[in-house]
């Protein structure tokens, strides 16, 4: 999953959103320095990152594209889903996204000698151009993508990816809801172990 879904399978602990957040710009074990319920959000993801990748819907969203993008296929899906999540954020929670989306950058800045120097230097890109609340909207996600691609200099084409999100739309939203709502529980089970031992 991408940015979004992980803060928002956090279930609203701060320490477990940032870890949950930055975890993919942490290698290995180096996050041992890090407080504790920090590192439990880094495990979060990667429990939740492994449960996405093995799931048959998730599958099912990344072959639709994989003629076009090879092993690219998995990250755009993981954009898509954010895109539906923001989409419908009223279905997920009671707080305006906007407002969600505002107190999470507040939270960064103010842990912000503990992110990770990638987390850091992305920081400022993600609040300016507001990247989270603009996954809502179509234009928020060509956007995206067309940094994804510029970042494998130009090499994956995911900039094309839009086209195909908007052909197959209700296939990849029905996929979404369906396999959202199993990772939903699955979180909260896992958060309840890693988080609450």
């Amino acid at each position: 999953m991408n940015f979004l879904a992980h803060i928002y399978l956090s279930f609203d602990e701060p320490e477990v959103t940032l870890g949950n957040f930055f975890a993919d710009h942490i290698r290995g074990n180096h996050y041992k320095h890090l407080p504790n319920t920090v590192q439990k959000g880094i495990l979060l993801h990667r429990e939740i990152d492994t449960f996405t990748d093995a799931h048959d819907l998730h599958k099912q969203s990344s072959r639709r594209l994989y003629a076009n993008y090879g092993h690219y296929s998995r990250v755009i899906v993981d954009i898509y889903y954010d895109h539906f999540l923001a989409k419908n954020w009223t279905s997920y929670s009671h707080i305006r996204l906007e407002t969600y989306v505002s107190n999470f950058y507040d939270l960064l800045q103010r842990h912000y000698d503990i992110l990770p120097e990638k987390t850091k230097h992305m920081l400022p890109y993600m609040i300016k151009e507001n990247w989270l609340l603009n996954y809502a909207n179509l234009t928020g996600i060509s956007r995206v993508l067309e940094g994804m691609n510029r970042r494998t200099k130009n090499k994956s084409k995911m900039n094309y990816a839009i086209l195909d999100l908007e052909r197959g739309y209700s296939e990849f939203e029905s996929e979404f809801t369906a396999f959202f709502e199993e990772l939903i529980t699955f979180s909260q089970l896992k958060f309840k172990f890693i988080c609450e031992d």
